[in-house]
This record gives structure tokens, C-alpha cells and sequence, in this order.
């Protein structure tokens, strides 16, 4: 199989691609099993994505090593989750991260806190954006 990529690619990391992706049906399975571990459940996004195989080998290794950071718990990371998906607006990612925070141990009270710094961080940068208008537009009385 040769990676047959719109652009040049250097051969012997076309080689190495190559050799991974012949493996792409297990790591999508795997990553799969992973997911499912860590967050109790196959988010619905998942088995779409996974329709490019190749992508998701890829995308889905990606994901699950910025989901489980050396440098954190896997409780501060699902907080941190928490946070991004209300923050964006993302429900069903905040549904499934929240219960991820529980298993990992957060109490209900950590996940509020987390919700609400996200309110007010979301808060912030609206009222900068719209007073930085504001200010242009109403020059202040002096």
C-alpha cells in the first residue's frame, strides 16, 4: 500500500506511515476499548469518524495521549474537559466529560466550579471584545 497523499512526501516517512496504517483496524479498535475505559462510553462521534479508517488511526491516537497528559491526573484533565465543553457549547461532550470527572473522583462541587470558571472566563472575553467597540465607538466623557 503506498500513502497516495495530494502532496510530496519525504519516502522513508511514507514508508513508516505506510507500515503503520497497515495496523489501522486494530489501532481503531484499540482506541475504541480506550475511549470506552476512560470515559465509560463510545462518544457518537467516534464511529463516524472512524468511517476513514486512516484518519482516525491518526486522530484517535492524538486524542487519547491529549486526554491522559503526563503532566496531569486524569480527574484534573476531565475538569479541565469540563470546562472547554461548556465553554464552547458542546453538551454532549460536557454530558460525557462530566461523568468522566465523577469516575475519576471529582465531586459535584469540583465540576460546578469548573462549569462556573468557564462561565466567567466565556463572560470576560465578551465583555472585553464588546467594551474594546464600545470604547471606539463612544469616546469616554471626560
Amino acid at each position: 500500500m503506498t500513502t497516495d497523499l495530494y502532496f510530496s512526501m519525504n519516502p522513508d516517512t511514507s514508508t513508516t506511515i505506510d507500515a503503520f496504517l497497515e495496523n489501522k483496524e486494530e489501532i481503531c479498535d484499540g482506541v475504541f476499548e480506550q475511549f470506552e475505559e476512560t470515559l465509560g462510553r463510545i462518544p457518537f462521534i467516534l464511529p463516524i469518524l472512524r468511517e476513514r479508517p486512516d484518519a482516525f488511526a491518526f486522530n484517535g491516537l492524538g486524542d487519547l495521549y491529549t486526554f491522559n497528559p503526563e503532566s496531569m491526573g486524569r480527574m484534573t484533565a476531565e475538569l479541565i474537559a469540563v470546562a472547554a465543553a461548556a465553554a464552547t457549547g458542546a453538551d454532549g461532550c460536557l454530558k460525557v466529560h462530566i461523568g468522566a470527572a465523577l469516575k475519576e473522583g471529582a465531586t459535584r462541587e469540583q465540576v460546578r466550579d469548573a462549569i462556573a470558571i468557564a462561565a466567567t472566563i466565556g463572560k470576560t472575553g465578551i465583555l472585553g471584545g464588546a467594551y474594546r467597540v464600545m470604547r471606539d465607538a463612544i469616546p469616554d466623557e471626560e
